[in-house]
């Protein structure tokens, strides 16, 4: 872990432009994303408004400059109501801080946030080839739960998405309806 970092809440005001550079370096360089084109300070503006709206957090981690390093999320798993305590969460860290620890306290701080807020699942979705990912989330707990092959295509190459979840001890009294 490096030195002097802050957990932090994310907001449009502040963050915008990194959590942008950061999304943006995944979606051009990696398959953590399955997505061809960079994203636009618009599209960054509508996602904060739907974590808003949706009660779901963004979490970032800032160095002593309070630079952002990294951030996670997490928000609908699928739009039907019995849906309502999983959740699908992501977290990026940028290019020159990885390997440092910092996507472990990102997701440990998304875990805490879910609990906090009753989810019950926890659902990453995870490039099959991203080995250090899959291992991170093995790690704290995570079990691969299903694989889909073939279901992305990018870089001239097929992308198989693997499944992770974790099962939370909440909420204590879950609900129909």
């Amino acid at each position: 872990m490096m030195s002097e970092v802050s957990i932090v809440r994310c907001d449009f005001e502040r963050h915008a432009d990194a959590i942008l550079e950061i999304f943006n370096e995944a979606i051009l360089n990696s398959t953590a994303l399955y997505d061809y084109k960079p994203r636009t300070r618009q599209f960054i503006a509508k996602w904060f408004e739907a974590k808003r709206a949706g009660g779901f957090p963004v979490i970032g981690i800032e160095d002593s400059s309070g630079v952002l390093l990294g951030f996670g999320s997490y928000g609908t798993f699928r739009g039907f109501p019995a849906f309502k305590y999983t959740v699908e969460h992501s977290v990026y860290v940028h290019k020159d801080h990885r390997g440092h620890g910092l996507g472990r306290t990102v997701i440990q701080e998304l875990i805490a946030a879910a609990r906090d807020n009753d989810v019950h699942a926890m659902i990453g979705g995870i490039d099959a080839t991203n080995a250090g990912s899959i291992a991170l989330h093995e790690q704290l707990g995570f079990r691969h739960v299903g694989t889909l092959p073939q279901v992305g295509f990018k870089f001239g190459r097929w992308l198989d998405l693997a499944f992770y979840q974790l099962l939370l001890d909440t909420p204590n009294h879950p609900v129909d309806g």
